[in-house]
């Protein structure tokens, strides 16, 4: 398992680079000025596309997880991001995004009991300074409505991503149906929104066409769906530290497709952003996904025992005091009890 944690860094790493793509995609390819349809065709095609494949829907209480989670990662954050990138000038959003780490590991340690450390704050702090020697351009004005719209979404994905971990998923789920989940609650909830801000779809020809083909496919299906595979396995902090790749990608594709130039201080910050992303993955281990914890019955006795209770894997013995107990407590629950984790 540790040989193939590389491997695991590596294909969650293509969710963020693939995102980078997004701003190169949205200037050249699509209408401009859409910022809500673009984040609607980005996630409900990709959304339905993944529940064909899955054939898997909700039940219980993950009809409700799954539409807050979609809210979060994908309905909120898609338009509160745009709405940032429009506003601010330059790649201050870029900037708020990079601090993403930060907001996770307070998030982690208030709902996962994950402690952030010195280094885990100073890493995502060395980030954050990166990506802005990166992305920041000559200043303008700070428009308030924008900076809170990308704290909003930087806290929105955050928050995704950390219930992400502390859910799990059901048992017999796979990452592609908790993504289509998502993606498809998360597009439903952009549609009215764009329906009444922007009005009718606009007319596509087949650049745009292709250009939200490609959004909705690798940008988004593929991408979502190695980003949600990733937090079931790796930590929620190990997960955000790859973020910053994500300007960083969007910073060599304009200079080496659109014509645009990366001076020294650029270079540093790259330097700087990227360390601090290899940082954030060294000695964290991964986790396994969280799942249902199944109670199973002792070897003779016949009696539900919770195997993280127990001290040495063994139920207590029979005829004396603890066992007895047990024994009278077992039969009040029913054979092959399960107890729903988080």
């Amino acid at each position: 398992m540790a040989s193939s944690r590389p491997a695991l860094i590596v294909l969650t790493a293509l969710a963020p680079v693939s995102w980078g793509t997004t701003y190169a995609v949205t200037t050249e390819f699509l209408p401009a000025d859409r910022p809500l349809f673009t984040g609607l065709m980005r996630a409900l095609p990709a959304g339905l596309l993944l529940l064909a494949l899955a054939r898997v829907l909700p039940r219980g209480a993950w009809w409700w997880k799954a539409a807050v989670l979609g809210a979060l990662n994908i309905g909120a954050f898609f338009p509160l991001l745009f709405l940032s990138a429009y506003r601010l000038p330059g790649g201050m959003a870029a900037v708020v995004g990079s601090a993403g780490p930060l907001f996770v590991a307070g998030l982690a340690a208030l709902l996962l009991g994950q402690r952030p450390t010195p280094r885990t704050l100073l890493t995502g702090a060395v980030a954050a300074f990166g990506v802005s020697l990166v992305v920041l351009r000559a200043a303008g004005a700070l428009d308030a409505l924008g900076l809170l719209a990308a704290l909003a979404a930087t806290v929105s994905m955050s928050a995704g991503t950390v219930l992400t971990q502390r859910w799990g998923r059901p048992s017999g789920v796979g990452p592609l149906a908790l993504t289509a989940w998502q993606l498809t609650a998360g597009g439903l909830l952009i549609a009215p929104l764009a329906l009444l801000a922007e009005g009718a779809p606009p007319a596509l020809d087949a650049r745009a066409a292709g250009g939200y083909l490609y959004l909705a496919v690798a940008n988004t299906a593929v991408a979502y769906w190695l980003w949600f595979r990733g937090i079931g396995r790796l930590t929620a902090t190990q997960v955000t530290f790859l973020g910053p790749l994500s300007p960083l990608t969007a910073a060599v594709i304009g200079w080496a497709a659109l014509g645009q130039t990366l001076t020294p201080v650029q270079l540093v910050g790259m330097g700087l952003a990227f360390g601090a992303t290899v940082a954030g993955q060294i000695g964290a281990r991964p986790t396994a996904p969280r799942r249902q914890r199944v109670l199973k019955r002792g070897p003779a006795e016949g009696w539900p025992v919770r195997l993280r209770e127990t001290a040495a894997g063994r139920a207590p013995a029979p005829g004396t005091a603890s066992g007895d107990a047990a024994a009278r407590s077992s039969r009040r629950l029913s054979r092959g009890a399960v107890r729903a984790d988080g």
